[in-house]
């Protein structure tokens, strides 16, 4: 369903140590901590189950998928042309 760079609306369902597992149309993702704004920024809130979030997609073949949250890789996948939206 997903393909790298494709920009998503996402909902965190579950929340770990090392990142947290979203969910959109009912396919499941991951965001590894790094992958989120509050692990560069301490004003920023760590994710929460139920936070809406838009993310890019960093790498579609892996199980789960991999996402990123940071404004950086949405811009990236913004210049590459490739966004799905």
């Amino acid at each position: 369903m997903f393909r790298d760079h494709q920009e998503l609306d996402v909902t965190v369902i579950a929340v770990a140590p090392v990142g947290a597992k979203v969910e959109v149309d009912g396919e499941t993702g991951f965001i590894d901590q790094v992958k989120h704004p509050s692990w560069r920024d301490e004003n920023t809130a760590p994710p929460q189950a139920g936070d809406q979030l838009h993310v890019v997609v960093l790498d579609a073949s892996r199980e789960p998928p991999r996402f990123s949250a940071l404004q950086r890789d949405i811009d990236i996948a913004m210049r590459l042309g490739d966004t799905g939206t």
